[in-house]
């Protein structure tokens, strides 16, 4: 596993971060953590703002799931922060979904910790003074830290 540690200083700063991991990470599950407000959407928008979002980019708390398909890619953005029951993620297929889809964001994963695989990027959000600290640990070695 490598690991990086990064510090945000503004909301510009987070959203430069997903757009930085857009251009590293094309395939895979990412797994966002972090309190309410900490800027696990934020990068979310960036990542997919990277990838040719022109739309609005918002939490799905109460979706569950917003799916996007952008420059040929298959993107999922997901929020368990919702879930109450584990077998709410059967019921909506997430499983499947994940397999066919190329890229995975996930905001509150630990909601699902039973029935997800394992990631391949855990991106930990946490606030530090007046800005916040991202430490981002790659599971897969096929993606590089720049």
């Amino acid at each position: 596993m490598k690991c990086q540690v990064i510090k945000l200083a503004s909301e510009e700063e987070t959203l430069e971060l997903g757009r930085s991991l857009a251009r590293r990470v094309e395939r895979g599950l990412v797994f966002l953590q972090g309190e309410l407000g900490t800027g696990k959407t934020t990068i979310v928008r960036g990542w997919l703002r990277a990838l040719g979002r022109m739309g609005p980019v918002t939490s799905p708390t109460y979706t569950l799931i917003e799916p996007y398909q952008l420059n040929g890619i298959d993107i999922l953005h997901i929020d368990l922060y919702r879930i109450e029951n584990i077998e709410e993620l059967d019921y909506i297929g997430l499983l499947e979904q994940l397999e066919l889809s190329h890229l995975q964001l996930v905001e509150w994963p630990e909601q699902g910790s039973e029935v997800l695989p394992e990631p391949d990027v855990v991106i930990r959000l946490a606030r530090k003074g007046n800005g916040r600290t991202a430490n981002i640990g790659y599971f897969n070695d096929q993606i590089a830290m720049s």
